[in-house]
Protein backbone atom coordinates (compact mmCIF):
# COMPACT_ATOMS: atom_id res chain seq x y z
CA UNK A 1 0.00 0.00 0.00
CA UNK A 2 2.90 2.83 1.02
CA UNK A 3 4.34 1.82 -2.12
CA UNK A 4 1.49 2.39 -4.22
CA UNK A 5 0.70 5.75 -2.67
CA UNK A 6 4.69 6.84 -3.44
CA UNK A 7 3.97 5.68 -7.11
CA UNK A 8 0.82 7.83 -7.07
CA UNK A 9 2.70 11.38 -5.49
CA UNK A 10 5.29 10.18 -7.92
CA UNK A 11 2.86 10.61 -10.76
CA UNK A 12 0.91 13.52 -9.22
CA UNK A 13 4.92 15.41 -9.30
CA UNK A 14 5.50 14.52 -12.87
CA UNK A 15 2.40 15.56 -14.01
CA UNK A 16 2.70 19.13 -12.22
CA UNK A 17 6.37 19.74 -13.52
CA UNK A 18 5.43 18.44 -16.66
CA UNK A 19 2.48 21.31 -16.92
CA UNK A 20 4.62 24.27 -15.96
CA UNK A 21 6.41 24.92 -18.77
CA UNK A 22 5.31 28.37 -19.33
CA UNK A 23 8.75 30.97 -17.76
CA UNK A 24 7.41 33.00 -14.73
CA UNK A 25 7.73 36.95 -16.77
CA UNK A 26 9.37 39.89 -14.98
CA UNK A 27 6.05 42.09 -14.24
CA UNK A 28 9.26 45.07 -14.27
CA UNK A 29 9.78 43.87 -18.25
CA UNK A 30 5.92 43.00 -19.36
CA UNK A 31 4.40 45.68 -21.31
CA UNK A 32 1.80 48.45 -19.30
CA UNK A 33 -1.80 49.27 -20.04
CA UNK A 34 -0.92 53.11 -21.01
CA UNK A 35 -4.50 53.62 -22.18
CA UNK A 36 -7.27 55.47 -20.32
CA UNK A 37 -8.54 54.04 -17.02
CA UNK A 38 -12.46 55.85 -17.75
CA UNK A 39 -14.21 57.40 -20.03
CA UNK A 40 -16.90 59.68 -20.07
CA UNK A 41 -19.44 60.22 -22.74
CA UNK A 42 -21.42 63.96 -22.57
CA UNK A 43 -19.74 65.27 -19.99
CA UNK A 44 -20.70 68.46 -18.44
CA UNK A 45 -18.04 69.85 -15.28
CA UNK A 46 -19.13 73.01 -13.55
CA UNK A 47 -16.23 75.24 -11.62
CA UNK A 48 -17.73 77.49 -8.80
CA UNK A 49 -16.31 79.68 -5.96
CA UNK A 50 -18.58 80.14 -3.42
CA UNK A 51 -21.42 78.66 -5.09
CA UNK A 52 -20.59 80.98 -7.56
CA UNK A 53 -20.83 79.78 -10.89
CA UNK A 54 -17.52 80.08 -12.89
CA UNK A 55 -16.34 78.34 -15.69
CA UNK A 56 -18.76 75.24 -17.73
CA UNK A 57 -16.73 72.85 -19.61
CA UNK A 58 -18.84 70.46 -22.24
CA UNK A 59 -17.40 67.45 -23.98
CA UNK A 60 -18.98 64.73 -26.20
CA UNK A 61 -16.41 62.29 -24.43
CA UNK A 62 -13.42 62.44 -21.72
CA UNK A 63 -11.14 60.07 -20.73
CA UNK A 64 -9.36 60.17 -17.55
CA UNK A 65 -5.50 58.47 -17.21
CA UNK A 66 -3.68 56.56 -14.32
CA UNK A 67 -2.51 60.17 -12.41
CA UNK A 68 -5.92 62.19 -13.05
CA UNK A 69 -4.79 63.61 -16.23
CA UNK A 70 -7.60 63.55 -19.27
CA UNK A 71 -8.22 64.07 -22.62
CA UNK A 72 -10.79 65.36 -25.29
CA UNK A 73 -10.56 63.93 -28.01
CA UNK A 74 -13.54 65.15 -29.73
CA UNK A 75 -13.45 68.20 -28.34
CA UNK A 76 -14.56 70.41 -25.38
CA UNK A 77 -16.68 73.73 -25.46
CA UNK A 78 -15.96 76.25 -22.07
CA UNK A 79 -18.12 78.94 -21.29
CA UNK A 80 -17.03 81.75 -18.66
CA UNK A 81 -19.02 83.47 -16.40
CA UNK A 82 -19.49 86.78 -14.56
CA UNK A 83 -21.42 87.68 -11.64
CA UNK A 84 -24.86 87.33 -12.66
CA UNK A 85 -24.84 83.90 -14.35
CA UNK A 86 -23.95 85.94 -17.75
CA UNK A 87 -21.59 84.04 -20.08
CA UNK A 88 -18.49 86.55 -21.43
CA UNK A 89 -16.32 84.68 -23.04
CA UNK A 90 -16.22 80.99 -24.80
CA UNK A 91 -13.66 78.68 -25.97
CA UNK A 92 -13.90 76.30 -28.83
CA UNK A 93 -11.51 73.60 -29.89
CA UNK A 94 -11.38 69.54 -31.42
CA UNK A 95 -8.99 68.16 -28.90
CA UNK A 96 -8.13 69.19 -25.30
CA UNK A 97 -6.08 68.05 -22.57
CA UNK A 98 -6.06 68.41 -18.72
CA UNK A 99 -3.15 68.20 -16.78
CA UNK A 100 -4.53 68.09 -13.22
CA UNK A 101 -1.47 68.22 -11.07
CA UNK A 102 -0.63 71.86 -13.18
CA UNK A 103 -4.24 72.93 -13.60
CA UNK A 104 -2.97 73.51 -17.12
CA UNK A 105 -5.67 72.50 -20.10
CA UNK A 106 -4.34 72.43 -23.69
CA UNK A 107 -6.44 73.02 -26.59
CA UNK A 108 -5.36 71.75 -30.20
CA UNK A 109 -7.16 72.50 -33.47
CA UNK A 110 -9.40 74.99 -34.94
CA UNK A 111 -9.14 76.59 -31.51
CA UNK A 112 -11.77 80.17 -31.26
CA UNK A 113 -11.93 81.98 -28.33
CA UNK A 114 -15.09 84.73 -28.35
CA UNK A 115 -15.25 87.47 -25.84
CA UNK A 116 -19.02 87.73 -26.09
CA UNK A 117 -18.86 91.62 -24.67
CA UNK A 118 -16.30 93.06 -26.23
CA UNK A 119 -17.63 91.27 -29.58
CA UNK A 120 -13.80 89.69 -30.08
CA UNK A 121 -12.90 86.57 -31.56
CA UNK A 122 -9.18 84.90 -31.30
CA UNK A 123 -8.37 82.16 -33.42
CA UNK A 124 -5.36 79.49 -33.38
CA UNK A 125 -4.49 76.49 -33.82
CA UNK A 126 -3.14 75.66 -30.16
CA UNK A 127 -3.75 77.67 -27.14
CA UNK A 128 -3.22 76.91 -23.70
CA UNK A 129 -4.83 77.63 -20.58
CA UNK A 130 -3.73 78.34 -16.73
CA UNK A 131 -6.54 77.93 -14.17
CA UNK A 132 -4.80 79.24 -11.35
CA UNK A 133 -3.34 81.80 -13.12
CA UNK A 134 -6.68 82.56 -15.04
CA UNK A 135 -4.08 82.87 -18.25
CA UNK A 136 -4.30 81.98 -21.72
CA UNK A 137 -1.10 81.79 -23.85
CA UNK A 138 0.46 80.57 -27.04
CA UNK A 139 2.89 80.68 -29.41
CA UNK A 140 1.73 80.03 -32.23
CA UNK A 141 -0.12 82.32 -34.95
CA UNK A 142 -3.53 84.39 -33.53
CA UNK A 143 -5.95 85.88 -35.45
CA UNK A 144 -8.06 88.40 -33.70
CA UNK A 145 -11.51 89.90 -35.44
CA UNK A 146 -12.80 92.66 -33.39
CA UNK A 147 -15.58 95.31 -34.50
CA UNK A 148 -12.78 97.27 -36.32
CA UNK A 149 -9.70 95.46 -37.13
CA UNK A 150 -8.36 92.01 -38.01
CA UNK A 151 -5.06 91.60 -35.92
CA UNK A 152 -2.47 88.89 -36.97
CA UNK A 153 0.72 87.85 -35.48
CA UNK A 154 2.16 84.71 -33.48
CA UNK A 155 2.13 84.65 -30.10
CA UNK A 156 -0.22 85.89 -27.02
CA UNK A 157 -0.69 86.04 -23.85
CA UNK A 158 -4.46 86.78 -22.40
CA UNK A 159 -6.87 87.12 -19.45
CA UNK A 160 -8.81 83.52 -19.51
CA UNK A 161 -11.55 86.01 -20.26
CA UNK A 162 -10.09 87.22 -23.33
CA UNK A 163 -10.84 90.80 -22.01
CA UNK A 164 -7.46 91.96 -22.17
CA UNK A 165 -4.70 90.43 -24.18
CA UNK A 166 -1.06 91.09 -26.11
CA UNK A 167 -0.38 89.97 -29.14
CA UNK A 168 4.00 89.09 -29.14
CA UNK A 169 4.84 89.37 -33.03
CA UNK A 170 2.04 91.77 -34.31
CA UNK A 171 2.48 90.40 -38.52
CA UNK A 172 -0.46 92.39 -39.65
CA UNK A 173 -3.70 94.76 -39.19
CA UNK A 174 -6.54 95.23 -41.35
CA UNK A 175 -8.92 98.05 -40.92
CA UNK A 176 -12.25 96.96 -41.49
CA UNK A 177 -13.96 100.48 -41.09
CA UNK A 178 -14.04 102.61 -44.10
Amino acid sequence: MRKAWIAALMALMAIIGFGCKEDLKDPDKEQKYTGPTMENRDVVTLYSDSARLLIKLQAPLQQEFEGGDGVFPDGLYVEFYEEGDKVTSTLKANYGKQDRNKSLFEARGNVVVQNLVKKEKLETEQLFWDKRRAKIYTDKFVRITTPEQVIMGNGLQADQDFSNYRIRDVTGIIDLEE
